[in-house]
């Protein structure tokens, strides 16, 4: 079976807990909650998800922080019934959309006091303990309808949780929000022809920003087997709707030249204005393949209100994913964010027959980048050739208010250990050593989305 699932991204076999894990340096006492990280880990090479990079089970990981210690690992596999069974359990009792059960593998969040290991495209959460058990699959107490997102975005400053849910069986996106109870509180349809994907939004203080892009369910696909029927359709325009917030009034929709958005670093309002920077890929999905289409790069749309045009510009043309920044400033102008570097993700994912001998140098960067808006300078920290560097989140320092004020902390594979750390970085000295890393018993894949989740 060709799987791309290789090297950084190969999954591991057995669940973990493991408690006083050791420490180089010294983990802020004013730490105290979990770093999780959620990620495709496949049961084994005859799971129907080991064929493709986003169809693997969800295995969410999490390292316990408190008092200066780093009281846990566990890494658990969100067992949805088939998963449960092939582990020898009971499958949890839960409400599922249109009889689609999936072990949510993309993202995990904490919202009103629980956790959530989150996916797109029809499937609804799975709802975990604090430990990371399984409790079930969530519909929010019956007031979630349909499926939900891979991605969230807080308000922080009303506590509502804003996602945007497609399913290939709709003629319409939905805009969802979840009150600070844990309660969908606001449900709008967006009507979208050719059941568009959309991995991510974004948000401003007026409105929720909706991509519209060629990346379409393809019927052709789905009829020739393949696993993800999404593909590049360069007959769906590609446009950026604004929504009111507040959900009163209609999308306004903006054409933008075709491109491809996974994830956004941040948006807000500038008067008449509205700037959205994200990772723009020029195509993705060719052939429902995911190693065409160009590399991603860091761009800024601006979007004039007045004349309903578009501006684009880029901030980084290095490749980088995952881009993160300070989620306090979500809605509003901001000053840093921070990524990973992309093209050390070339050996584990693109393409999946590539042999090490003939990748590029650059291939090996394993880096984080921190950006400084303002200036448009970027740092990296390079953590070493062989390594294997996830996706970076920021936590602010205790009782600060400042913008960089805090810590960086992303999952390092460690070569020389076969095994994997948590390191926390000092975001005002970001290429400086770090000020605390956690050295894991095992090795966690490179995966996908993942939180700091106070206590």
């Amino acid at each position: 079976m060709t799987t791309p699932f290789k090297n950084g991204f190969a999954p591991v076999s057995e669940e973990i807990t493991a408690f006083d894990l050791p420490v180089t340096g010294r983990v802020p006492a004013e730490l105290s909650g979990r770093y999780l990280r959620n990620g495709p880990n496949p049961f084994g090479l005859d799971d129907p998800g080991a064929a493709h990079l986003f169809l693997g089970a969800g295995m969410v990981h999490g390292v316990r922080l408190r008092d200066g210690r780093a009281e846990w690992y566990r890494n658990r596999w969100v067992r949805n019934a088939e998963i449960a069974r092939r582990l020898g359990e009971e499958p949890r009792q839960g409400p599922v959309h249109a009889g689609f059960d999936f072990a949510a593998n993309t993202h995990v969040i904490g919202h009103a006091g629980r956790t959530f290991a989150t996916v797109e495209a029809g499937a609804r959460p799975y709802e975990l303990t604090y430990e990371l058990d399984t409790v079930g699959p969530c519909d929010f107490g019956g007031t979630l309808p349909g499926g939900y997102a891979a991605h969230t975005k807080l308000d922080p400053y009303t506590g509502e949780l804003h996602a945007i849910a497609y399913f290939f069986g709709w003629d319409h996106h939905q805009h969802v929000v979840i009150d600070p109870q844990g309660n969908v509180s606001r449900i709008v349809d967006i009507p979208v022809a050719d059941a568009p994907m959309v991995h991510d939004l974004a948000l401003t203080q007026r409105y929720v920003v909706i991509y519209d892009l060629p990346v379409t369910f393809s019927m052709d696909h789905a009829a020739e087997g393949a696993p993800l029927p999404y593909s590049w359709n360069d007959d769906h325009p590609a446009r950026i709707g604004l929504l009111p917030k507040d959900g009163g009034g209609q999308v306004r929709w903006l054409e933008v030249e075709p491109c491809w958005i996974f994830h956004t670093l941040n948006a807000y309002d500038d008067g008449d204005q509205v700037v959205i920077d994200a990772v723009r890929y020029p195509r993705r999905f060719v052939d429902a393949r995911l190693d065409l289409g160009g590399l991603p790069t860091l761009d800024r749309f601006t979007l004039d209100l007045a004349s309903g045009k578009v501006r684009e510009s880029r901030l980084d043309d290095r490749a980088q994913e995952f881009p993160r920044a300070d989620e306090r400033r979500t809605s509003l102008p901001y000053r840093y964010g921070y990524a990973a570097a992309a093209e050390d993700l070339v050996d584990v994912v693109y393409p999946a027959d590539t042999a090490m001998e003939d990748l590029p140098d650059a291939a090996f960067g394993n880096a984080l980048i921190k950006h400084d808006l303002e200036t448009g300078t970027q740092q990296a920290r390079n953590f070493g050739r062989g390594a294997s560097v996830g996706e970076p989140v920021f936590v602010p320092a205790e009782d600060s208010t400042a913008e960089d004020d805090g810590y960086v902390m992303a999952f390092v594979n460690d070569p020389g250990r076969g095994a994997t750390d948590l390191v926390i970085l000092s975001a005002q000295d970001f290429a400086g050593e770090p000020v605390a890393t956690v050295h894991l018993p095992a090795r966690v894949p490179l995966g996908f989305h993942g939180s700091w989740v106070a206590d």
